[in-house]
């Protein structure tokens, strides 16, 4: 792992391409179609060309990082399983077997799960393990200030990694149970909402499992008193270890310049925390899915994102982002391979070429 210090990591951020971008669109208006008329797909390539710097796209690999954590929160009872069920789903996903790992080898990507800080420890794992699940958030801080930047620098040197290994597109992804709880702890600071306002039932919480969650994070808060104008001091003690180290991968796609797709809610709030260290990092940032959680569209309306798939899923894993991959493939299909105004004699405007 590199030694890349946070504050030279944003430092070597600059913003996207806007010739490249706007080059882009001219192809597409080129094309014998009504101008306009893939609508925000459009607008998602063009983005692409924007980071990548070039209208000549190829998304060609694609990446999912899926990080594992658990959280100490899931004492108070705020999810419907223990930190067992972490366990399970990372040995399928170490074993290929996994809902986003099902649908991401169906579009031809690759899924790389990582062990960020998992209770337990599961074979065919990347092991980047700092502790062995964070503290209760509702009794102190999650973890220490050093711990969160180790996570964020981990999610930075990922895709340095990738990058290297020739990926031109990431999905985020995590698994862990809690996670929920923690991402409504940070959403709620970092918009200044009321905890009940951003707070859902995550994997099926029933009316007391819900006021139990609303109050496991108000007591959070409470006791914490983070400072919302520092998102590391957010970070470090109401969040969790995946959300920082996806903090990381936002920010590392925006120094290498490589796409990445949010996915929902928990991948959302890792990416309003990059938003808030380093503003340009939006930039580099594709919406998917607009998650069931309610602090969803909150969120969406911070980062100014406009997810194009609005299914009310909330799986995990990626599985949002993944399913963006094969509706940015069949935009690209159209973009690189259909006939042009001037091929069929017809200008834009509907006259002869």
């Amino acid at each position: 792992m590199s030694k890349l210090n946070l504050l030279d990591a944003l430092a070597n951020i600059e913003p996207t391409d806007a010739e490249a971008a706007n080059a882009c669109i001219a192809r597409f208006d080129n094309i014998a179609k009504p101008l306009g008329s893939l609508g925000a797909f459009e607008l998602l390539i063009s983005q692409i060309a924007a980071i990548t710097g070039s209208p000549d796209i190829d998304i060609g690999k694609k990446a999912v990082v899926v990080f594992c954590a658990d959280n100490g929160v899931v004492r108070r009872g705020v999810a419907l399983h223990g930190h067992e069920v972490t366990t399970a789903i990372a040995d399928i996903l170490s074993k290929g077997k996994s809902a986003v790992s099902a649908m991401a080898a169906a579009c031809g990507a690759d899924v790389f799960p990582i062990d960020i800080g998992m209770v337990d420890s599961v074979e065919g794992l990347r092991d980047h393990k700092l502790m062995n699940g964070t503290d209760d958030i509702s009794e102190g801080p999650a973890m220490s200030r050093g711990t969160a930047k180790k996570a964020i620098e981990i999610g930075i040197d990922t895709v340095k990694e990738l990058k290297e290994k020739g990926y031109r597109l990431i999905a985020t992804g995590e698994a862990g149970i809690g996670n929920t709880t923690t991402s409504g702890a940070v959403c709620s600071v970092l918009l200044g909402r009321p905890v009940s306002e951003v707070t859902g039932r995550g994997a099926g919480l029933d009316d007391a499992g819900l006021r139990r969650k609303v109050a496991a994070i108000e007591q959070a808060v409470e006791q914490n008193m983070p400072e919302a104008s520092d998102p590391v001091d957010v970070l470090c003690k109401l969040g969790g270890l995946d959300i920082a180290a996806l903090c990381g991968v936002f920010l590392g796609c925006a120094i290498h310049r490589v796409p990445v797709l949010i996915d929902g809610f928990i991948s959302g709030v890792a990416a309003l925390l990059a938003v808030r260290l380093c503003p340009v990092a939006r930039e580099f940032m594709l919406p998917s899915h607009e998650s069931d959680e309610p602090g969803a569209r909150l969120l969406n309306e911070e980062l100014r994102a406009s997810p194009v798939i609005k299914a009310g899923m909330r799986l995990g894993e990626g599985t949002g982002a993944v399913m963006l991959f094969p509706l940015l493939e069949t935009t690209l299909a159209v973009y690189r391979n259909s006939a042009t105004y001037a091929d069929i004699s017809v200008s834009q405007d509907g006259g002869s070429a």
